[in-house]
C-alpha cells in the first residue's frame, strides 16, 4: 500500500530548505520527519497535552499524530531494498518509560541504555554505508535520551551517463568555465522534459533511474528554473514532479518542443534537421541534458521551532517522564552523483538535557570476556504480484546544488 506522505514530507521539506538557506547544501527532509513521526508513536494524541506540545508536533508533521506514527510504522518494518533505514531511541539508565508506548514504536527501533560517543559513531556508520563517521550529536553526562534515525542508500544508473565537454553546460553558465567536462544523458533510458509551471513558468527536468532490485529502485530528479527563480521555489516544483517520478510518468505541463521557438535560451538550445523518421506527423521530439558530477556534506541545526524538534522533545520528556531543561536536534547529511550512480545518507538525532545530578562517586567494573538546481531521490517500491509498496514515491533526499565537481579521470 502507498504511503500517504507525499504532501506531509514536501511542506516539511519546504521548511527545512528554508531553514538551511540557499548555498550550496544536502539534506533528507525524510529523515528529520521519521524522527518526528516516531516521536508520534509515544504522543498523548489529546490537543491540550503537555502544554500543547502534541499539537505542535502534529502541525510539523502536517498531519494527526496517528497517521504520521502510522506511517512511521509501515515504512521502517517494511524496509526498501535500496534505501537503508533504522531508527533508535536510547534513554539514561533506567528511564526505560511506560512498556505501552515503547510497544507502538515501529518493530525495528533499537531501543536501550544510552551508549557512549563510540558507539554513537559506530551506529552512524553501520547504518550509512560507512559515508558518516561521526553522529550529529555529542554525549555529555546531561543527556538523558536521544532519538535517532539514519538512512542511507547507494545505487548505479540503470544507464550511466556518457561525458560531454563542460562548454555545453552554455556559455551563460559559470560553471562552463570552471569545468572541463560534464555528465551528457544517453540516448536511452533516461528521462528529459521542459515542463511549463505555475511558480517559474519553464523548467527543465532530468530523470536518471538506477538499477533496481527485487522492483525497487530510485529515481533521481534534477529540476532547473531561470536563474532570477529562487531555490526555494525551484525545490518545491522538483518535490510537485516527484510525485510521478517512481511510476516513469511524463510530468503534467510538459511542453512540445514544436510549440517552442528554435534557438538559444539561459536553459536549453533548440536546433531543427531534416530526419527519416516514423514519429507521427513527421515530427520527431529529441531530448539530452548536460549535468556537473557533484557531491555535499552537510550539518544542520533542527532547533528551529517551525521544525517540530522543541516540541518532539517535550512530547518524547513527557513519555519517559523525565524533566526536560534544554535540547538539541541536529542532522549530518552526505551525497555524492557521478557519472555511475549517486549515493547519500543521513543521520538525524535529538537529545534531551537536563541539569547535572548531585555530586558523587562512581566505580565501574571492566569484565574480561574478551547554476544551481534542486534535486530530490524519490524511491520506487513494487513488490510480488505488482503490488506497490510503501515506500513507492517517497522522496528521500534532496539537495541543493551550488558547487559542481569535476568528472573524476578513472
Amino acid at each position: 500500500m502507498r504511503s500517504n506522505l507525499h504532501g506531509p514530507l514536501s511542506a516539511y521539506a519546504a521548511r527545512l530548505h528554508a531553514t538551511v538557506g540557499d548555498g550550496h547544501h544536502v539534506a533528507s527532509p525524510l529523515g528529520a520527519w521519521l524522527l518526528l513521526a516516531v516521536t508520534a508513536t509515544t504522543a498523548d494524541n489529546d490537543p491540550a497535552g503537555a502544554d500543547g506540545a502534541a499539537a505542535e508536533l502534529a502541525h510539523a508533521l502536517g498531519t494527526d499524530l496517528r497517521s504520521a506514527a502510522e506511517v512511521a510504522r509501515t515504512l521502517l518494518d517494511a524496509p526498501h531494498p535500496l534505501v537503508g533505514s533504522a531508527t533508535a531511541l536510547w534513554h539514561r539508565q533506567g528511564d526505560s518509560g511506560p512498556a505501552a508506548w515503547r510497544a507502538g514504536l515501529p518493530r525495528t527501533t533499537e531501543v536501550g541504555a544510552l551508549p557512549d560517543q563510540a558507539g554513537l559513531n559506530a551506529w552512524a556508520r553501520e547504518h550509512t554505508l560507512g559515508l558518516i563517521e561521526t553522529f550529529p550529536l555529542k554525549i555529555e553526562s546531561e543527556v538523558v535520551f536521544i532519538l535517532a534515525s539514519a538512512l542511507a542508500t547507494r545505487v548505479s544508473w540503470a544507464t550511466p551517463f556518457d561525458v560531454a565537454d563542460a562548454r555545453a553546460l552554455g556559455a551563460a553558465s559559470p560553471w562552463a568555465g570552471q569545468l572541463r567536462r560534464a555528465l551528457r544523458s544517453p540516448s536511452q533510458g533516461h528521462r528529459c522534459a521542459i515542463v511549463s509551471t505555475e511558480r517559474a513558468g519553464d523548467v527543465i527536468v532530468h530523470a536518471a533511474p538506477a538499477q533496481t532490485t527485487d522492483g525497487a529502485g530510485l529515481v533521481v530528479l534534477s529540476v532547473a528554473a531561470a536563474p532570477q527563480v529562487p531555490p526555494a521555489e525551484v525545490l518545491a516544483i522538483a518535490y510537485d514532479l516527484s510525485t510521478g517520478a517512481a511510476d516513469g510518468a511524463s510530468p503534467a505541463g510538459g511542453r512540445s518542443l514544436f510549440d517552442l521557438p528554435l534557438g538559444e535560451t539561459p536553459l536549453w538550445t533548440l536546433t531543427e534537421e531534416r530526419v527519416h523518421t516514423w514519429a507521427r506527423d513527421g515530427r520527431e521530439e529529441r531530448h539530452t541534458a548536460v549535468l556537473p558530477c557533484w557531491s555535499a556534506r552537510n550539518d544542520h541545526d533542527l532547533t528551529a521551532p517551525a521544525l517540530g524538534f522543541p516540541a518532539a522533545a517535550t512530547t518524547l520528556a513527557t513519555a519517559l517522564a523525565l524533566r526536560l531543561e534544554d535540547f538539541e536536534a541536529r542532522q549530518t547529511a552526505v551525497a555524492r552523483f557521478d557519472r555511475y550512480g549517486f549515493e547519500a545518507a543521513a543521520v538525524t538525532g535529538m537529545a534531551g538535557v537536563t541539569s547535572l545530578p548531585p555530586q558523587g562517586v562512581a566505580r565501574t567494573a571492566e569484565l574480561r570476556f574478551g547554476n544551481p538546481y534542486a534535486v530530490v531521490a524519490v524511491a520506487t517500491d513494487t513488490r510480488a504480484g505488482g503490488v506497490t509498496g510503501p515506500w513507492h514515491g517517497v522522496p528521500v533526499f534532496s539537495a541543493w546544488v551550488a558547487e559542481p565537481e569535476e568528472v573524476p579521470e578513472a
